[in-house]
Parts: C-alpha cells; structure tokens; sequence
C-alpha cells in the first residue's frame, strides 16, 4: 500500500509539473493579446479624438473669419455725410479742447474748472474714436494741433490747416468750408476775448459760449441724423447718439451754474 501510495503521488507530481507550464504559458499569452487590444482601442480612440480636435479647431477658424469678414463689411456701410460729420466733429471738439484749457490758468472756479477737465477728458477720447473711425474706413483723417488759440488741422498725407484767418480744409479731395462756420464755434476774435478775462468774468463767458457751442454740435448730429442714408454704421450712430445726450445734459448744467452766479 506505501508503494502503490507514493507511486500515485509520483503520478501526479509528474502530471501537474507537465500542464503547470502550458496553463502559465496559456494565460501569459491571453494577458498579452488583452492588453494588446486594450492598446488598440486607446490608440484607435486618441486618433478619433485628435480629429475631433482638428475638426473643432477648423469650425471655429471658418467662424473667426466670418465675423471679421462681417465687420469688414460693416464697416462699409457708411456715406459721405458720415465722413463729413466725424471730420467736421474732430474740429469742432479741438475747439472745445482749446476753450477748457484756459479755465485753470484764467482763475476759473472750482465748478467751471471740474467742468472744463470733464470736457476735456470726454471730448479728447472722441477725438481719438473719430480719426479711428475714419482710419478704419482707409478715410483722411484730421491730426489736431494746438499752438495756444490756433487749432491746426493736419489730415494725413496732406497739408496743414490753420484756423486762424482764411485758410480752409479738405475732407479727402473735396473742399471743406471753414472750421469757423460750422455751428456753435467760436470765432478767433471771440476765442482772444475768453483768453483775455479772468475769474468770475471766465467763467460766465465760458459757461455762455461753451452753452453756444454745445447747441452748435446737437445741431451737427441732428442735421446727420436727418441726412439720408446716414448713421446706419453702428459704431458712427453710438457716438453721435453719445455726444448728443452728453451735450445736452452739460448745456442744463452750465445753465444752471449761470443761474447760481446771477
């Protein structure tokens, strides 16, 4: 019985020591064709997603282009009156420029002062939104300069204007009229006589021909609005519409504070 007992446990030994290589081979290989297809599938799948990518980043080239071809166009849609306005703009704003510079060196009150530093900053920023708009639209576009009282107006690539005497613009290739004769502005003569008062005798010609040339410049953007084909260019209709309501509300301010002084 001890014979035939170790004899059967030889047996056995011999049979697990034969299959125990080809079950370790078998599942070696079952692991390796496993992970081989995991590695397909994550290869196959960040293919796909690369694609995915390219697609994505293609459509939104196609858009990109397609918004700045729209505001190509855009840009476009404006007429002659709409240059006229913005150009004549740009002066009559240099004038105002010129007008509130004087109130801290004439002895001007605190209010007129905080005022003309308002009109300053607001009209300056115009200016500079007005020659870009222009620029845009591959217009001429007026250069400011200001020598004391003499505004001059320099459009790129041509001449210098003077507003001083008789001398007289160009919008682009046709004839502009005299800065002098657009509404509201001051004449040169009225210009000296605000330089030449001070203290509170300033301030209530500055508050009387700032009233004046406010009205001039409403007026200009009610002739633009009223000119046909005019102001469809929505960055041309917020602006005139902006200095529109800001001129009115300072003409109620400035009539105010020439109440308070009466």
């Amino acid at each position: 019985m001890a014979t035939s007992h170790t004899r059967l446990i030889i047996y056995f030994s011999l049979i697990i020591a034969f299959l125990l290589p080809i079950y370790i081979t078998g599942c070696s290989g079952s692991e390796t064709t496993t992970d081989h297809s995991e590695h397909h599938q994550h290869h196959h799948n960040g293919h796909q997603q690369e694609i995915h990518q390219e697609h994505t980043q293609h459509e939104m080239s196609d858009l990109e282009a397609l918004y700045w071809a729209r505001i190509d166009s855009s840009r476009m849609n404006f007429v002659q009156a709409d240059v006229d306005f913005m150009t004549d703009m740009i002066a009559h704003h240099a004038q105002a420029l010129i007008m509130s510079r004087l109130a801290p060196e004439n002895g001007a009150s605190d209010s007129v002062q905080r005022l003309a530093a308002r009109i300053i900053n607001a009209q300056g920023d115009e200016i500079g939104t007005m020659q870009k708009w222009l620029r845009d639209r591959h217009q001429p576009v007026p250069e400011v300069h200001i020598d004391g009282l003499i505004l001059m107006i320099h459009m790129e690539g041509g001449d210098n204007h003077d507003m001083h005497g008789d001398h007289h613009g160009h919008h682009g290739h046709d004839a502009m009229h005299h800065h002098h004769d657009m509404p509201g502005m001051l004449t040169q003569e009225q210009l000296e006589e605000l330089a030449a008062a001070h203290g509170s005798e300033f301030d209530r010609k500055f508050l009387t021909f700032m009233i004046e040339h406010h009205e001039g410049a409403i007026y200009m953007v009610d002739e633009l609005f009223a000119a046909d084909g005019a102001a469809l260019d929505r960055e041309l209709f917020d602006l005139a519409s902006g200095i529109n309501a800001e001129q009115v509300t300072e003409i109620d301010r400035m009539w105010k504070m020439l109440d308070e002084m009466n």
